[in-house]
């Protein structure tokens, strides 16, 4: 669920270019609302269709979700895009949401369906139309790839542009993380995942590192310099390390510095090994989630638990708070919380311990 800003749609077709410039790729299997018309906060949303039509279950808490979200909203009136070539399982899901819809008081203003190549009209008594579309030379889409917005193919390849391939550099930024650790370890004897960032009595050498985090932070807000892969390895380390750095490094998020700090946090995901990858992409996510890119802050939370759960031991619990982000973050999505809802928390305190 994503911040909506406003564009004139005309027809099915308008609304066919508009989908993918707002999610950042072509959906798949997909059903996606629109807001139309006035609202309080207008928003669009993405999820994944049922498997088959006879999953109507699936389909009735696909709709309830839907429909909270357009009532907490206060949206008035709402367009349905679905894809898929299997017109049983759009007929099954966009029943349920009409009812759903209607529930809260909704109007369900334009129904259409498509498989990528052509798309339907659909009515509570059937479908019309089976019209051939090409979107990529769409105004809407062009004036999206001239404002430099990428639109990728797919859902998965949104995934995998969070996947890097450099193997060499993440066993080098590997190394370098878990000695920054030790070391931090050692030198706050054994005190560096501090749970409480009110805490007063912060050591000097945790203070000193989230000084030199917040400083490398905000150097890159100002110059958008890629970090060296020993840069990777100190962030990812201190924000893996200590939930106090983590929130040193969330503190300097706002909705006016969110894109650039997607790009920090993307670069850093991208080349660290999943061991120091679920913090990070925490950080990723809320950030891209402020830019109104659900779709991405979905994908960075996948990401984070896919981490996790690569590099669990069994029988230790959850060890490590500076991954609790990607969790909240969930819930924010989940619960569909507009990004102009945010108020950046104070930062953390960093002055060191009392002699």
């Amino acid at each position: 669920m994503t911040d909506l800003h406003t564009v004139r749609a005309t027809g099915p077709e308008d609304l066919l270019a508009l989908v993918p410039t707002l999610l950042g790729f072509h959906p798949d299997r997909s059903v996606v609302v629109l807001t139309v018309g006035a609202a309080v906060r207008p928003v669009h949303a993405r999820v994944d269709l049922p498997a088959r039509a006879e999953h109507g279950e699936e389909a009735d808490d696909l709709a309830e979700h839907l429909a909270r979200v357009a009532a907490r909203s206060r949206v008035t009136a709402v367009a349905i895009v679905v894809y898929t070539a299997d017109a049983a399982v759009a007929r099954t899901t966009v029943d349920a949401l009409a009812r759903r819809m209607a529930d809260v008081g909704v109007e369900v203003a334009c129904v259409v369906r498509a498989d990528g190549s052509r798309w339907w009209s659909m009515h509570p008594d059937g479908e019309e139309g089976g019209v051939p579309y090409d979107v990529s030379s769409h105004p809407l889409v062009v004036r999206s790839v001239v404002s430099g917005t990428v639109v990728l193919g797919s859902r998965q390849q949104l995934v995998d542009s969070l996947r890097g391939d450099d193997d060499a550099e993440s066993r080098e930024i590997a190394a370098l993380a878990e000695g920054l650790c030790a070391r931090l370890e050692a030198e706050t004897g054994g005190r560096a995942p501090l749970e409480a960032p009110e805490q007063q009595n912060v050591p000097a050498a945790l203070a000193e590192q989230g000084e030199w985090l917040r400083d490398r932070v905000c150097c890159f807000l100002e110059d958008g310099r890629r970090l060296e892969a020993a840069e990777v390895a100190r962030l990812s380390g201190l924000v893996t390390a200590s939930s106090l750095l983590r929130d040193v490094a969330w503190a300097e998020m706002t909705q006016s510095n969110a894109s650039r700090q997607v790009d920090l946090w993307r670069d850093v995901v991208r080349r660290v090994p999943p061991r120091f990858r679920p913090a990070p992409a925490g950080l990723l996510g809320f950030a891209a989630w402020l830019t109104g890119n659900g779709a991405l802050a979905w994908c960075a939370v996948e990401c984070a638990a896919e981490a996790e759960a690569e590099t669990a031991v069994p029988g230790a619990g959850d060890a490590e708070p500076g991954h609790s982000l990607a969790g909240l973050l969930a819930q924010v999505l989940a619960a569909a919380v507009a990004p102009s809802a945010w108020r950046p928390p104070d930062p953390p305190q960093l002055g060191g311990a009392r002699q």
